[in-house]
């Protein structure tokens, strides 16, 4: 059986991965690593656990793969696996940084930022409901229903929390870029 890319449409290609073959398990990475990865950075921003939140999506799927029931897209599955990875993530790093803040005292966090870093700490700052909506929104360009699917909302949610974290987000990004421009001028003097 064949999809419209001419390759073998996803019920085929689960069976064949669920056989233990081995071109259909490195045919479903393939297809989807992309999308892992930018899911992971869209949430984490570039980082060294990037890779390894990715790998540990597919090694999460693929010990899961005989209780999928196809119900959702391969590519949705491994996302909603992706959030839930990268959102742990973030709570090991709250947690680490709140012990060194602890073991170390207040730091001088003012230091100079381009407009994506600001974004990327921005979003870091975000409340994770609205995060979550706009990564897979905005990030990851999922449609309002595919964005609805993959976090179990109706859609209406999805519409709310888009335009309440991105009013959130802008907030943030103006606030960080005032801070940046404030330690800058004082640098200057």
């Amino acid at each position: 059986m064949e999809n419209s890319t001419g390759g073998p449409d996803e019920r085929e290609l689960l069976r064949r991965a669920r056989e233990g073959e081995p071109s259909a398990l490195r045919e479903i990475i393939e297809r989807h690593e992309r999308l892992v990865a930018a899911t992971v950075t869209g949430i984490l921003g570039p980082a060294p656990e990037v890779d390894d939140i990715g790998q540990e999506t597919f090694i999460r799927f693929f010990r899961a793969m005989e209780r999928f029931r196809g119900e959702a897209r391969i590519g949705t599955y491994l996302v909603r696996i992706a959030i839930n990875l990268s959102f742990n993530e973030l709570k090991r790093r709250r947690r680490d940084r709140q012990a060194v803040r602890e073991a170390e005292g207040p730091q001088d966090e003012c230091r100079s930022m381009e407009a994506k870093a600001i974004v990327r700490q921005a979003l870091g700052r975000l409340e994770p409901r609205f995060r979550q909506v706009v990564v897979l929104r905005l990030i990851d360009g999922y449609s309002v229903r595919e964005t609805a699917d993959i976090l179990r909302l109706p859609q209406g949610t999805v519409l709310s929390r888009l335009s309440r974290g991105q009013d959130r987000l802008k907030a943030i990004v103006d606030g960080l870029a005032a801070a940046e421009c404030g330690s800058r001028e004082r640098r200057i003097l």
